[in-house]
C-alpha cells in the first residue's frame, strides 16, 4: 500500500473546540463544512457531539451526511437553502438555517412546515458577499417573526479581514450590527447573536455573542500570518505524512526533478518521496521548504511531481528507504508551509485528497 498517510488527532481537536468556546465565553457552533477542512466532517463530528453546541456546514448535503452517520446535534446549514423545495428537507431533519436574502423568506411564508425553524438572519455589516443591507434588516426580522413556520431568529454577520490585527474594519463591521440588532431583542432581552469566526475569537477578544462560529482553529492552523498568544495555544489536528520509496546518490551539478529547477551543488543523497500535488502537497512548494525526516529537520528540493516529491538526506545518514517524513503536523505547522508557498493554509487542508486518514484519540 502506498504509504501516504494522514493522522487525525481528534484529542486535539477536542482541545481547540474547548479553547474556541473560553475564548467565544457561550456556546461555539463547530463548524465541519469542506469535509471538515479535509478532517472528515462525520468522524470529527461524532468526536465534538457529546460537547458541542452544534455544527456549522455548507450546504444541505453536508448537513444530511451527518444526519444518516447518526449526528444528532443542532446543524446549521451557512448558505441557507438554494431553492424553495429544500425547505422540506430541512424541515424533515430538523436543521437550521441561515436566511440572507428576501426571496428565501417569502419561500418560508409559502412553506407546509411540520415544525418551525430556527433561522439565523444575516446582516452585510460590510463584507458584500451574503447577507441583507442594513435598511431592510429590521423589516425582515419583523417579518419573519411574525410567521408561525418560524420558531426563533438569531441574528449573524461574518468578518471580512478579521486575520488583519492592525486593521479597523473588524470594529466598523461589529458598530454596523450593533446599529441594527441592538434594541431588537423580545421582550426587552439581548437579541441572540452570533458573529465571531476563528479569526475574531483570537485576534479580538473583546468580540463576545452567544453563538461563536470556529472553523480554522478547530484543526490547529492560526489565520494570522505572525505568532499570536492564543493561536499558540492550538494544537494541530492533522498530520501528514510518508515515506522514502528511493534514494538516488548524485554528484555535483546533476539537476533533480522536473524542470532543473534545483541542481546538486555538491555530492547529495537524494529521497524520493510518495507524496505529491495531486494529495494536496503544494506543487510550487520552493526548494528548502521545511519538511521532518525521521524526527530530524529536513528540506524539500526540486518541483513537487504529482505523486512523488524529493528532499534532500544529506544530514540524515541513518535515513533511507521507508524512512518517514512529516510534510506538516506537530512539527512543520500548516501555516509555515503554506506561507514558504504562497497559499493559505485553508487551501492545504481543504485540498487533501487520496490519502486515507487514521484517527487518533477514539
Amino acid at each position: 500500500m502506498r504509504p501516504a498517510r494522514a493522522f487525525i488527532d481528534l484529542d486535539a481537536l477536542r482541545h481547540n473546540y474547548r479553547l474556541a468556546r473560553e475564548l467565544g465565553g457561550h456556546k461555539a457552533l463547530a463548524v465541519v463544512k469542506a469535509d471538515a477542512y479535509g478532517h472528515g466532517a462525520v468522524r470529527c463530528a461524532r468526536a465534538l457531539e457529546p460537547e458541542a453546541d452544534g455544527f456549522g456546514v455548507a450546504c444541505i448535503e453536508e448537513a444530511l451526511e451527518l444526519r444518516e452517520a447518526g449526528i444528532r446535534a443542532p446543524i446549521l446549514l451557512l448558505e441557507g437553502f438554494f431553492q424553495a423545495d429544500e425547505l422540506a428537507l430541512i424541515d424533515r431533519h430538523d436543521l437550521w438555517c441561515v436566511v440572507q436574502a428576501t426571496w428565501q423568506i417569502e419561500a418560508i411564508e409559502r412553506a407546509r412546515l411540520q415544525r418551525p425553524l430556527t433561522v439565523w438572519l444575516k446582516l452585510d455589516s460590510g463584507m458584500h458577499r451574503l447577507g441583507l443591507a442594513p435598511d431592510e434588516y429590521r423589516a425582515c426580522l419583523q417579518r419573519l417573526r411574525a410567521l408561525p413556520q418560524v420558531r426563533e431568529v438569531v441574528a449573524m454577520t461574518h468578518f471580512s479581514r478579521a486575520d488583519e490585527l492592525d486593521s479597523h474594519r473588524t470594529q466598523e463591521q461589529l458598530e454596523n450590527f450593533h446599529r441594527v440588532i441592538d434594541g431588537q431583542g423580545v421582550g426587552g432581552s439581548q437579541m441572540t447573536a452570533s458573529v465571531a469566526n476563528s479569526a475574531a475569537l483570537l485576534g479580538w477578544p473583546a468580540i463576545r455573542a452567544q453563538f461563536a462560529r470556529p472553523g480554522l482553529m478547530l484543526y490547529g492552523a492560526t489565520p494570522f500570518a505572525a505568532p499570536h498568544p492564543l493561536a499558540d495555544r492550538l494544537r494541530p489536528v492533522m498530520t501528514l505524512e510518508s515515506q522514502v520509496i528511493a534514494v538516488r546518490e548524485l554528484g555535483e551539478g546533476e539537476p533533480v526533478g522536473y524542470g532543473a529547477r534545483f541542481v546538486t551543488e555538491r555530492p547529495t543523497r537524494v529521497g524520493v518521496v510518495a507524496i505529491g500535488y495531486a494529495d494536496g502537497y503544494p506543487q510550487f512548494a520552493p526548494n528548502g521548504t521545511p519538511i521532518w525526516i525521521d524526527g530530524q529537520p529536513g528540506r524539500v528540493i526540486g518541483r513537487v511531481s504529482m505523486d512523488m516529491l524529493t528532499v534532500d538526506l544529506d544530514g540524515h545518514p541513518e535515513a533511507g528507504i521507508g524512512s518517514r517524513v512529516e510534510l506538516w503536523g506537530n512539527h512543520i505547522r500548516a501555516g509555515r508551509l503554506a506561507e514558504r508557498a504562497a497559499t493559505s493554509a485553508y487551501r492545504l487542508l481543504c485540498g487533501l485528497k487520496r490519502v486515507p486518514r487514521t484517527y487518533l484519540g477514539g
